[in-house]
């Protein structure tokens, strides 16, 4: 009956541990973000912009090193994390700082690359920045995040749908008690 109990909390958890790099990746770009735009201001010939002042170098840089230093983080650790919670451990978890370094950095830079594809999606479709874009908004990063890393770690279908439930969740959350508490001008 423990068992049962605690399995879905593990998976919960190891899942968001697993997604860490590219969670903390996406938010440095953008505290760290400023300064030159990915698309250095370019505009199709529509006269949209490609991308926008939203995704930057800095931010892309700043959150690409954050998220392979987090991805270091977890794979210095990994292997004490498999040999005293193995059991518990249903998801993949980096074993050693070669791997933690090598899926943080694809993570995190998966993560703002996602959120730039994004970007430039809703500028084909009409969007403005900061204008919402359901799904697209919540998903990108965590998607483009996965496909990087699909090369180097298997990831089951439930995993991964998994990762976008979760992902929704947090970022509804997150998003809300930012705009209650006054540090975003919307909710979503």
């Amino acid at each position: 009956m423990v068992e049962t109990i605690y399995l879905p909390i593990a998976v919960l958890i190891t899942t968001l541990y697993f997604l860490l790099p590219a969670y903390l990746s996406n938010s440095s770009g953008l505290i760290f973000g400023g300064g030159i735009p990915v698309d250095f201001g370019k505009i199709d010939k529509k006269g949209v912009r490609l991308i926008g002042d939203g995704c930057t170098w800095r931010g892309l840089i700043a959150g690409a090193i954050v998220g392979t230093l987090v991805g270091a983080i977890q794979g210095y650790f990994g292997q004490y994390l498999l040999e005293n919670f193995g059991e518990y451990i249903l998801t993949p978890i980096c074993s050693n700082l070669h791997e933690g370094i090598i899926v943080g950095f694809l993570l995190g830079f998966g993560a703002l690359l996602g959120d730039a594809i994004g970007s430039y999606i809703k500028r084909r479709i009409g969007i403005q920045r900061g204008r919402p874009a359901p799904i697209l908004d919540q998903l990108d990063f965590i998607i483009m995040g996965l496909i990087l890393v699909l090369p180097i770690i298997h990831l089951s279908l439930d995993f991964i749908i998994l990762s976008c439930i979760l992902t929704l969740i947090i970022h509804l959350l997150a998003n809300t008690i930012a705009y209650l508490i006054g540090i975003k001008d919307v909710w979503y």
